[in-house]
């Protein structure tokens, strides 16, 4: 009636298997879901550090400009007076050769109020640089810098200004190189300029017949200062220059008869200077200060213009051109320059007596 323990256990054996599978299972069950919700760590977000502000807008000082070059030099610069300076603070600024692609013309030298107390002009140049002519803007700053060498007078010698000086708040101008009037302008010194330069009219730096000339030291030095560029008037006064087709060098043979002006932009106001013949040095100038030879920016020794690549002055070169633009060259020579003494002539009357008559009637 009852079955023996051995059976049982033969019984129950199925049983214990299927528990067994069963747990194993729910073993497996649970790695699977604690898997399944493992999260990942995040990953590293980069995040970019903060522009650095904005540098101040500097004037640094110039380079060649590129956009302004030629393939033949600058013509040998003009021989002019300076005009007067026109009242206390202007500061001289003078003429250059501009490029355009109707060719070369002249800007005219003229006096500049400067942008602000204590600040000098550096002339712009031309410099020979890889095969062409490249031009180098002029600037303000506390410093007069390199400027090629070039001597485009008026106390801009080549090297440096010896036209004046800051003295405190004012400008003092050296009467002995600057046209000064001085029953308006008081702030004035007498200052023997040297020139250790040659003097000539050569108007480029480098290149054939070009100023052989490198910044020194302290001129490189002064490049690194602030600067400040031309100021408005300054532009607009190259604007006019450009417009006028007078002051191109192939129309006025080099000599332009607007060669400086009082003020900028004052190309038709009383005392506009033209330019002479760079061949003839210019008459004598009656100044303010009296003193020899400083409203002139003429070369002490040489001719201008001689062995100068690239140009060819008119043959009426050794004629002044006046400041009306009038070329005395251009017109016949007057025969009674030839005759200062009338000659007396006779012709026969109605009786058959002659008498007396002058070639000039």
């Amino acid at each position: 009636m009852f079955k023996s323990p051995h059976r049982l256990q033969i019984n129950l054996a199925p049983l214990a298997g299927f528990a067994l599978v069963c747990a194993a299972a729910t073993q497996l069950t649970g790695c699977v879901v604690r898997a399944g919700i493992a999260v990942p760590a995040p990953a590293p977000v980069y995040v970019a550090p903060p522009p650095p502000p904005p540098a101040a807008a500097v004037y640094s000082a110039p380079a060649a400009d590129a956009e302004v070059q030629a393939s033949e030099p600058p013509p040998p610069l003009p021989v002019y007076e300076q005009p007067p300076v026109p009242a206390p603070g202007y500061l001289w600024t003078p003429g250059y050769w501009a490029w355009a692609p109707a060719g070369y013309y002249w800007v005219p030298g003229t006096w500049v109020m400067p942008p602000r107390v204590g600040f000098l002009w550096t002339p712009g140049y031309w410099g020979f640089v890889g095969g062409v002519y490249a031009f180098h803007a002029g600037y303000w700053g506390p410093h007069v810098g390199f400027y090629g060498g070039v001597n485009y007078g008026f106390g801009y010698g080549g090297v440096g200004f010896g036209g004046g000086r800051w003295v405190g708040g004012g400008f003092a101008y050296n009467q002995s190189v600057t046209n000064v009037n001085v029953t308006v302008v008081h702030n004035t010194y007498n200052e023997t300029v040297v020139n250790n330069v040659t003097v000539n009219r050569v108007s480029y730096n480098g290149g054939a017949g070009g100023v052989a000339a490198t910044p020194s030291p302290q001129e490189r030095a002064y490049s690194q200062e602030q600067h400040v560029a031309p100021t408005a008037m300054q532009q607009q006064h190259v604007q006019q220059a450009a417009a006028n087709p007078a002051l191109l060098a192939k129309n006025n043979a080099g000599r332009p008869a607007i060669a400086a002006t009082p003020r900028p932009g004052a190309f038709n106001a009383p005392g506009v200077v033209g330019a002479h013949s760079a061949s003839s040095p210019p008459p004598a100038m009656a100044h303010g200060n009296n003193s020899p030879g400083a409203g002139a920016n003429k070369p002490y020794g040489g001719q201008a213009g001689q062995n100068h690549p690239g140009y060819a002055p008119a043959a009426a070169a050794a004629h002044p051109q006046t400041a009306g633009g009038k070329q005395p060259g251009n017109q016949p020579p007057k025969q009674a320059a030839q005759k200062p003494h009338p000659q007396k002539q006779e012709r026969p009357k109605e009786n058959g007596k002659r008498e007396p008559e002058t070639a000039l009637r």
